[in-house]
Formats: C-alpha cells, sequence, structure tokens
C-alpha cells in the first residue's frame, strides 16, 4: 500500500472540495507514491509527535490541523512550523491534513461530539452552499436506461435521503455531421433525426471528474452535448456543526456536569444561566463563534463550541445558553474517528493513534 490509498479512502470520509477556502488540506509534506509502513494519526503534528512517528515505524502522519497553515518561505528550523516539516523530510515521513473537509462531513468532528453526548437525531446547522451540481445530457432513446444506471453508480442521483434521482423528457434531436465526422447514427453530410432522452440528474460536486467521465464513457456520440450547473438546493449532508436532541430535558447544571464529564474538559466557559432545561444542543468543534446565531435560528438551548471572546457571550441575549469547552476538547475525539475509520480498512500495516497531548493550553 501507498501513501494515496490512505489518502483516497480519507477523502471518501472528508473530500477536500468542501474544505474551507482558508483552509491548507491535503498531502503537505512528502510522496504521494511513498510505500506505507504505518501510520499515526494526530489532532496536530509537533516535533514530539515526528519522533514518535520514527520510534513507531510510522512513515505516515495523519494529522487533523494542518501544520502548514501559512505560506513558508524559509526552512531554517527557527519556528516549529519549520522544524517540523524539515524533521519530516529528513526522516522520511509524509504528513497529511484534511482538517475543515472534516468539519464539514457528516460522520466528521461535529458528528463525534454528538456521539459523545449522546445527542440523538443530529442534522448539520450550516448546510455549506454551492455543494450540488446537476448535469442534463441528451441520449438516443434506447440507451437511456443504460446511461441512467452508469450515471447513478457513479454517484450522480442522490438527493438527500433519495437515491437513483432523475428527470427524463423524449425528444427529438437533430445533426450533421461533416466531412471529418464519424457519428454512431446516421451518416455524415446528412442530416439525421434521432429520438433522444433529456436525461438531467444531480451529483455533489466532488464527483464532477467521476461523472463526467462516465458519461463520456457510457454515450454513444462521437460528440457529446452535455452542461453543468451549481444549484442552490442546500446539501444536508455537508456543513459546519451539527444539531441534536437528548433523550429527555435536564437542567442547566446538569448539562454543564455532563459536557464537562463526556468531553473531559476542565474547564468551561459560558454565558448566564436562563434557568430552563435543555434538550435541543448545537455544537461546533473549533472556534465557532460565527455560528451562534445560526444555533439561536435553530432553536437550540445551549451551543458547545471553543474560542468565544469577551463580546461572543452577550449574543446569547438570554435565550441560549453559550459553552466554551476549549478549542483541544472540542476536537480531541477527532483522531479516534479516524483511527477506528482507518482500521475497518487497513489491516496490512500498523494505524496507531498518537499518544502525545498536543493541547497547548493549560490549567491552574
Amino acid at each position: 500500500m501507498i501513501v494515496q490509498d490512505v489518502i483516497h479512502y480519507i477523502e471518501k470520509l472528508a473530500p477536500l472540495a468542501y474544505a474551507e477556502d482558508f483552509d491548507n488540506v491535503g498531502l503537505l509534506v512528502g510522496n504521494k507514491s511513498t510505500k506505507i509502513s504505518g501510520v499515526l494519526v494526530t489532532l496536530d503534528t509537533l516535533e514530539s509527535v515526528v519522533d514518535e512517528a520514527i520510534e513507531k515505524k510510522c512513515n505516515l502522519i495523519v494529522s487533523f490541523h494542518p501544520i502548514i497553515f501559512k505560506g513558508l518561505k524559509k526552512l531554517t528550523g527557527k519556528t516549529y512550523v519549520e522544524r517540523v516539516v524539515l524533521k519530516a523530510i529528513k526522516n522520511d515521513i509524509a504528513i497529511y491534513s484534511m482538517h475543515t473537509a472534516l468539519d464539514n462531513a457528516y460522520l466528521g468532528v461535529n458528528q463525534m461530539i454528538c456521539e459523545q453526548l449522546k445527542l440523538k437525531n443530529t442534522r448539520i446547522l450550516i448546510p455549506q452552499a454551492n455543494t450540488i451540481k446537476k448535469l442534463t445530457t441528451y441520449v438516443p432513446k434506447a440507451e437511456a436506461e443504460t446511461l441512467r444506471n452508469a450515471l447513478f453508480n457513479s454517484g450522480a442521483g442522490s438527493i438527500g435521503n433519495y437515491n437513483d434521482c432523475s428527470f427524463n423528457i423524449d425528444g427529438l434531436g437533430t445533426y450533421k455531421g461533416n466531412e471529418n465526422s464519424n457519428p454512431t447514427l446516421g451518416k455524415k453530410g446528412i442530416l439525421h433525426t434521432e429520438e433522444e432522452t433529456k436525461i438531467t440528474v444531480t451529483f455533489p460536486k466532488h464527483l464532477e471528474t467521476q461523472i463526467v467521465s462516465t458519461l463520456m464513457k457510457t454515450h454513444s456520440y462521437e460528440e457529446v452535448a452535455y452542461e453543468i450547473i451549481t444549484i442552490e438546493n442546500k446539501n444536508q449532508h455537508i456543513g459546519m456543526g451539527m444539531i441534536g436532541v437528548f433523550d429527555k430535558p435536564i437542567s442547566e447544571k446538569e448539562f454543564l456536569s455532563h459536557v464537562k464529564n463526556s468531553m473531559k474538559t476542565k474547564c468551561i466557559r459560558h454565558s448566564a444561566l436562563l434557568n430552563k432545561s435543555i434538550t435541543e444542543v448545537a455544537v461546533l468543534g473549533g472556534s465557532g463563534s460565527f455560528a451562534i446565531n445560526a444555533a439561536k435560528a435553530a432553536g437550540a438551548d445551549a451551543f458547545i463550541t471553543a474560542d468565544l471572546k469577551y463580546h461572543d457571550f452577550f449574543m446569547a441575549e438570554n435565550n441560549i445558553l453559550l459553552t466554551d469547552i476549549g478549542h483541544y476538547e472540542s476536537e480531541q475525539f477527532t483522531k479516534n474517528l479516524l483511527v477506528s475509520y482507518l482500521t475497518k480498512k487497513f489491516t496490512n500495516f500498523a494505524i496507531i493513534l498518537s499518544n502525545t497531548n498536543t493541547n497547548p493550553v493549560k490549567y491552574f
């Protein structure tokens, strides 16, 4: 197995097409064709993590956070980022990060938080826009079923909880090939009329190359007419944050105690208690102040996130309990998620959960 095999599998869970524009994701260090000896999974890549990878004979580090976030102009070892990159290169260790691609994945960071808290009936808090595309093409009527099924098998035709979705209209298509043409049906230089079916299917944007390739391989025409547009529908399986419910309401103090124990945090900063029960809870791992209004609009009784500033707490406005549990604490179980996911697929080399605590924040 090579590095690219692991990357390909990770990107089925968290396609990089859904990472935020500001992010730096993918293979950051190393060669995708390198044969793998072992994989170390971590939240952050520090020098101590690279040392752990060397000790455990892992030549691929899968790190949630990217060690290279801003552009590097020098590699002198002056900063911790430069030292990590230099040590990884020196020891032939590749580093891969998926970061906000996994934040936006339905079974990613925020679903893991919901599982830790035992929240049920979860759904995406802020569905990501512009993630669904629509393909329209025209095919000889006799070939319509074959093409539809091929597109479905390539991942097209899924809308929410429905699969194999398409819209079809029968009509007449006309064409006349020039002297350089080689028409499948009809003869060049002669106007041809063919009974055709107009097929329209939707698909997630990260599959566009795959869908177009299938179209070209399956369609019989020498020149295939098609169009692809982005539609306005929100993808309910891609986006930031999640919201779920407890089996039964609990008091605010019970809620805070439950969060503290479940998320293994030593400190919770929160807005004023409102003397009401907590049933519906929104969560967003990492820095989530931008989602406060979304949590309120969704009707959440409480919002769990990290990195809230002083003035962010005023946004509670006496109708939601805002809780800041710490950045590391909110994302710490992400590496467990990745280990579990990778272990199910790869059994011929070690998938190791890093035991290095990379939390830079300490409590007194």
